[in-house]
């Protein structure tokens, strides 16, 4: 069976993607982007990204996500602790923190939780978000959220790509468009 798919194409720190366009809402559709199992597209950006670092941040915090791989490389190559915000509140947490968010990819209300035993990597500390595509710029604002609840500062907002409306306070390597469907 042949799957008839349209794609847009990219190119990252010399390496080039063909992204599906899927659809993720009524007459809407987006270049899926992902870098789960993208050992060379992980590998190629992380020394761009990591330029972008301000000197002087001591962590790194990234939502649970596809770009995970991208924080764990980030955290290898810059020696920086990270943290990743979970989607659920697991049973195992102790007294987590948590922040409300709307993320164009669920559709629905979701929270992120931090367990209590992370806080000590962010608390106090600048911060870096880093993520591997910021859209609608709601998973940034609760990522914003619990490291002020920790009383850290936000001192980066940093991802692979920015999608739909171009945001100013974001550092991306590159932008997608966003695809109306027909």
């Amino acid at each position: 069976m042949k799957i008839k798919e349209d794609f847009y194409t990219i190119e990252l720190a010399g390496v080039k993607r063909e992204l599906p366009l899927v659809r993720v809402a009524p007459g809407l559709r987006v270049a899926l982007f992902n870098i789960l199992g993208d050992t060379e597209i992980v590998k190629a950006v992380t020394p761009e990204i990591a330029s972008m670092l301000p000197d002087d941040t001591e962590a790194l915090i990234h939502p649970e996500g596809k770009g995970i791989p991208l924080v764990y490389e980030l955290s290898a190559h810059t020696g920086l602790p990270y943290v990743v915000p979970r989607k659920t509140r697991k049973q195992w947490m102790l007294e987590p923190i948590s922040s409300d968010v709307k993320s164009i990819t669920t559709g629905k209300p979701e929270k992120y939780w931090l367990d209590k035993r992370e806080l000590p990597k962010v608390a106090g500390k600048k911060v870096a978000i880093v993520d591997d595509v910021i859209s609608t710029g709601s998973t940034l604002e609760a990522m914003e959220n619990l490291v002020a609840m920790t009383g850290g500062t936000v001192v980066a907002r940093i991802a692979i790509l920015t999608e739909g409306d171009e945001r100013k306070n974001v550092d991306a390597l590159g932008h997608l468009p966003l695809f109306p469907d027909d």
